[in-house]
């Protein structure tokens, strides 16, 4: 087994948890709050390995938020122990037979809870935690994960973001008045994005804050204007419908598809598309730096999802890889992205915590949790390091509303004040020999390589029809302003969801709704009921799922 190397914070977080856990002993559990893409795996790892050397450990146990992140575990963990890690599951039963270090996912804490309780009992184990944040102690895996580990040996708990956005706490940790861990000093390591930024373990992020205003048409002629920072005043009327306000909140109205005249075609000119405009431009000249980098949308639904995933090969003349929960095999498509040099990754909660590639430079930000917690970890997707020669910044294009700001403005006091500012770059890096090349070079200097050539993008102006560079403010042919506003009707507005009848339906439930009343209507009328005809006649069609589930009796189906 090759001879680990250890950059400096995590010889340093190595040494301080052996002399807290194993000299001073004061307590079993060590926290390493790190921030994303720091090396808290590989450090843990390390631990882990000391720990079984000297004998004060018999087994590892890993637990860590999804199945991807916990096979990078398994893989991890061999690498730098030479030792094998299972994977299990509650269907495994009497793990503690095995005689073997294993992990598992957080969700899995339950199934698993008499299992691991007999293994910590029958072995001197060490448990690592990882994104301990979901170990809420109120919550069910937060109850399972305390009872499942009561009698380990030592707990190594690994947070980036230690402050869960419910405000709830986690297990085994003591908090202050404000919500923040409060261990002791000397059972904690912290690494701040600052500091690791300033170290060059993680890359320095810019944000940039996407505008929009958006006009909604209304059914009698009369408009609403919309923007982050213009909230929508509705004639008199119209404030008096209940959810209207949230219908065209701007962020809901940021995520709501915009079509072409066909009602199926990706708008190119809409609000999603001037996002992946400026996000594409970006990814062209990040990759003059970084031949490999790769862009991450990170979408509210899986609708979306798919529309962005069509606007981007309609754009780009490239499919991107596309990943959900509804898919086959999603893990697979994520190694395939992480191991190829395509350009774009879509995915509605599937690139999270834990999951590293190390090639994401470029985040489109469009999510559908709106917490802080999920802020950080996103932006610690497009923030490791890809080597020592790696001088790439991280770019986040997001809506322009108040939530995110606050969000990066937070994020940008962490980083040094040097690296705040973004400069364009002055040469490109040939992807085969590395030579440094002008920008402007057809082939590489020092190994003939050709470079690819860019494809220009161009957008039409309104006014004239003339074509201008994507980025353009005007016209270069007759001065017309490029305005950064964007026109829906009602209906188009509200298609992330329904306002009938003063009830405010999510999208899911009038798409439910739509699927279940035909063969509702069908019935009704053939039973001859008229009271029944009657409330069909008085229910709109959208409401019918909402029905289903406030009548639904366990066990049986409506």
């Amino acid at each position: 087994m090759p001879t680990l190397k250890l950059r400096p914070w995590q010889q340093d977080a190595h040494h301080k948890a052996l002399t807290w856990l194993v000299q001073e002993r004061q307590d079993r559990r060590f926290l390493i709050n790190a921030a994303p893409g720091a090396g808290k795996t590989r450090v843990s790892c390390a631990i882990a390995q000391t720990l079984l050397a000297i004998g004060e450990i018999d087994r590892v146990v890993v637990i860590a938020p999804r199945a991807e992140v916990v096979q990078q575990w398994a893989d991890d963990f061999r690498q730098v122990t030479g030792r094998f890690m299972s994977k299990v599951t509650a269907r495994d039963g009497e793990i503690h037979r095995l005689g073997l270090d294993v992990c598992a996912t957080w969700a899995a804490i339950q199934g698993l809870q008499d299992a691991l309780q007999a293994v910590c009992r029958a072995a001197r184990v060490l448990v690592i935690c990882d994104e301990h944040h979901h170990a809420a102690v109120q919550a069910a895996w937060g109850e399972g994960a305390d009872s499942a580990f009561t009698d380990a040996t030592f707990a190594l708990v690994l947070t980036g973001t230690p402050i869960r956005s419910d405000g709830a706490e986690s297990v085994w940790l003591p908090y202050d008045d404000a919500g923040a861990i409060d261990h002791p000093e000397g059972g904690t390591y912290t690494l701040t994005y600052g500091q690791a930024v300033d170290l060059g373990y993680c890359r320095p992020v810019t944000f940039h804050r996407h505008e929009g205003r958006f006009t909604v048409d209304l059914e009698d002629g009369q408009t609403v204007q919309v923007s982050g920072r213009q909230p929508a005043t509705f004639p008199r009327p119209l404030a008096r419908i209940p959810g209207l306000q949230r219908a065209l909140d701007f962020y809901r109205l940021a995520c709501t598809p915009q079509y072409a005249a066909d009602g199926r075609t990706p708008l190119a000119t809409g609000y999603q598309a001037t996002m992946l405009d400026s996000a594409a431009q970006k990814l062209d000249e990040l990759r003059l730096r970084l031949p490999n980098a790769g862009g991450l949308v990170i979408a509210p639904s899986i609708e979306m999802a798919e529309y962005i995933a069509r606007l981007i090969e309609q754009v780009e003349g490239e499919a991107p890889v596309l990943v959900h929960s509804q898919m086959p095999n999603p893990d697979l498509k994520i190694k395939t992205f992480k191991n190829t040099a395509k350009r774009w990754l879509v995915s509605v909660a599937m690139i999270s915590e834990g999951v590293d590639i190390p090639r994401l430079r470029v985040l489109v930000y469009l999510p559908s949790a709106l917490t802080e917690l999920a802020f950080r970890q996103a932006i610690g997707r497009v923030v490791r390091t890809y080597g020592p020669d790696d001088d790439t910044r991280a770019y986040v294009v997001m809506p322009s509303f108040d939530t995110f700001e606050r969000y990066a403005r937070r994020v940008e006091e962490e980083m040094p004040a040097a690296l705040r500012v973004h400069r364009e770059p002055r040469s490109k890096r040939c992807p085969i020999c590395g030579e440094e090349c002008a920008l402007g070079a057809q082939e590489c200097s020092g190994c003939g390589h050709e470079f690819p050539v860019a494809a220009a993008r161009f957008k039409p102006c309104p006014t004239c029809g003339a074509l201008n560079a994507k980025s353009a403010v005007t016209c270069t042919t007759c001065g017309a302003g490029f305005a950064s506003g964007f026109t829906l009707t009602l209906d188009e507005a509200l298609r992330t969801g329904a306002i009938v009848r003063g009830m405010d339906l999510g999208e899911s439930e009038v798409r439910e709704a739509e699927q279940m009343a035909p063969l509702i209507r069908q019935r009704v009328l053939h039973s001859g009921d008229e009271k029944l005809v009657h409330i069909l006649r008085v229910l709109p069609d959208e409401s019918w799922a909402r029905l289903r589930d406030i009548l639904a009796v366990p066990g049986r189906a409506l």
